[in-house]
């Protein structure tokens, strides 16, 4: 879940590396730190904090160089302190190293080196890796076999990045962590995620596990896991610099939630026929349909929420089909076989219990489809096929407008299986649905605009606990929106299915327990009652959902979204939610972008 960068080129490294990790803090923020080739060896600098704080450290220094690496921590292994910060060096500060993943069999490899007379300074299971270049070096006249040596000596997860002493080269490796190469004639990037390079170049090369990597200023090589040089295939992106700045926002999630309007409108471009009431995914061959039986989505976080919304809209259609978070998928799933489809979802495509479960399927024989937002990421590259919700690259931490684009992605999906499997029965309002959906960007800006979350948040810094009830199709968003409001407000909320409130939960409910109710699509007329139940226990009942919608005389606040299509409510009701939680963390003056304790992509197990 860390963040790792590295530079090779004519242009000095520093400030490259420097501006790539800021970019990379939605992937950790404990530590942060830097080492160059300066000319008489490896310059290191690093430091608990945040990156701005190395920053100022090694402007002050005034290092220089023209090949380097680069890394900012989420913690794992030891707490964020400076000796823990990486880049980590061998005894000799010969050598220089940043990872991501986990290293699983460190305590072995450090127990030997230890006996070998290697000292260690860290916590971490990283350290082990510099030593191990350094122990192989010495009965190796390459460094590149050195280097090999070394990696294939670890076992679990990891993107590594390595300098050594002397030598104008970057040395890379990755097996289960992601790591994508950036060309720009003369200048060479490596990095966990392309917002690291973005300013400089869209030319991208996914690498794949196994792959080592050699960067010099004038050249990238690329070896298999064999250690014969190879190919990979590249792509431009289709991301813009901007992107992945703030622009004249105060945070990243702010912009991510007003920019949802266009990110949805490339979601939608192209995929939707409402005159004929079809569905058009063309990426996806319809062939691989054929003799789906049953339906499994996996997922973590807010991407599980997306899917329990895909879920609803394929049982409605008369599909078979369940959702497991993704960690508990091998043991749960139950019989899978050549009739299961599975669709894993995830945003970034590297999410390490997602990718788990894929691997699962495609071993029990299943067809797999995954709905992710990274075209070259290793869930695109190892399913059967991929749909992408072209949302773009989302920086913030707390997902937003990526979870509006993998909603609407599976809306579609699950229509288009629906449309090919023989016992499926599609809508019968999908041309009314796909209209609709068509309006929603429109109907997302029209909420941004005349929400008043904002006041409303100002009510809600005293209270000890939030509830968030909804039911059928508004029960994954009022899970979603009780995620979002602990994610960044650090306050205790829960969702629940708003049925099951008088089961249990409604014995926590006081006057000091404020009451979100999803009362929109199909079912709002049950939550309303559901939450009457909890405003006669003295709670506050603040309502989501259509202008003239029942619940608004039954709340004592009442957010407003659009009189749409039933389905489409719940995604406006979302983006209101969204909004209530950004002004409620921002006026409590939490750290909105980077809460504590989280990073944005869980490639660790």
């Amino acid at each position: 879940m860390c963040g790792i960068i590295a530079h090779a080129g004519a242009d000095d490294a520093v400030g490259t590396l420097i501006d790539g990790l800021e970019r990379l803090e939605y992937r950790g923020y404990d530590s942060a730190g830097i080492a160059v080739q300066n000319g008489s060896g490896i310059a290191v600098h690093k430091r608990a904090g945040d990156v701005s704080e190395v920053r100022e450290e090694i402007q002050t220094a005034a290092s220089s160089g023209d090949v380097g690496i680069g890394h900012t921590r989420w913690s794992t292994h030891g707490p964020p302190t400076d000796e823990n910060a990486h880049p980590h060096t061998s005894d000799t500060d010969n050598v220089a190293v940043v990872h991501n993943g986990i290293i699983e069999n460190h305590a072995e490899l450090r127990e030997f080196l230890a006996d070998e007379g290697y000292e260690f300074t860290s916590d971490t299971d990283t350290e082990v890796i510099p030593h191990l270049v350094e122990h192989f070096r010495k009965e190796e006249s390459e460094t590149i076999v050195a280097f090999r040596r070394a990696v294939e000596e670890l076992e679990g997860s990891y993107a590594i990045a390595a300098l050594v002493r002397d030598e104008g080269r970057v040395y890379a490796a990755r097996a289960g962590s992601p790591l994508v190469l950036g060309l720009d004639d003369d200048q060479y990037y490596l990095a966990s995620d392309i917002p690291a390079f973005i300013e400089h170049t869209r030319d991208v090369v996914y690498l794949e596990d196994g792959d080592v990597v050699v960067l010099e200023p004038n050249e990238a090589q690329i070896f298999d896991e064999n250690g014969l040089s190879v190919e990979r295939s590249g792509e431009c992106v289709d991301w813009n610099p901007e992107d992945v700045g703030k622009g004249a926002f105060d945070h990243y999630m702010l912009k991510e939630i007003h920019n949802q309007s266009s990110s949805l409108s490339k979601t939608i471009r192209g995929r939707v026929d409402p005159d004929n009431g079809r569905v058009a995914l063309e990426e996806l061959d319809a062939e691989i349909l054929d003799g789906v039986e049953n339906v499994h989505l996996v997922a973590c976080g807010t991407s599980y929420h997306a899917a329990l919304f895909g879920a609803r809209m394929l049982t409605d259609a008369g599909v078979r089909a369940r959702v497991f978070r993704a960690s508990e998928y091998a043991k749960m799933a139950g019989p899978t076989t050549e009739g299961t489809l599975v669709i894993p979802v995830t945003q970034s495509g590297e999410t390490a219990d997602t990718l788990s479960a894929l691997r699962t399927a495609t071993e029990r024989g299943a067809t797999t489809v995954t709905v992710t937002n990274v075209v070259g990421s290793t869930a695109a590259r190892e399913a059967d096929e991929s749909v992408f919700i072209r949302a773009g690259p989302e920086i913030g931490v707390a997902a937003t407008k990526t979870f509006t684009s993998q909603v609407v992605t599976l809306i579609l999906l699950s229509q288009k299986i629906a449309a090919e499997l023989p016992d499926a029965t599609p809508r019968e309002d999908l041309p009314e649905l796909l209209a609709a959906l068509e309006q929603v960007p429109t109907h997302i800006d029209q909420v941004v605009e005349t929400s008043r979350a904002e006041d409303l948040a100002s009510r809600l810094l005293e209270y000890d606990a939030y509830f968030f009830i909804g039911r059928g199709m508004s029960r994954p968003v009022a899970l979603e929106g009780a995620l979002k409001f602990k994610e960044i407000t650090y306050e205790h909320a829960e969702g629940f299915a708003s049925g099951q409130l008088k089961h249990g939960p409604l014995a926590l409910v006081t006057s000091q327990t404020p009451v979100f109710g999803l009362f929109t699509g199909d079912e709002a007329e049950k939550t309303i009652t559901n939450a009457k139940e909890a405003q006669t226990r003295g709670a506050e009942i603040i309502g989501i959902g259509p202008e003239n919608g029942p619940g608004a005389a039954e709340s004592d606040a009442y957010l407003r979204v659009p009189d749409t299509h039933p389905v489409c409510q719940n995604l406006l009701a979302n983006v209101q939610l969204q909004l209530v939680s950004y002004h409620t963390a921002k006026q409590l003056d939490r750290s909105i972008d980077k809460p504590r304790n989280l990073a944005k992509s869980v490639t660790v197990q």
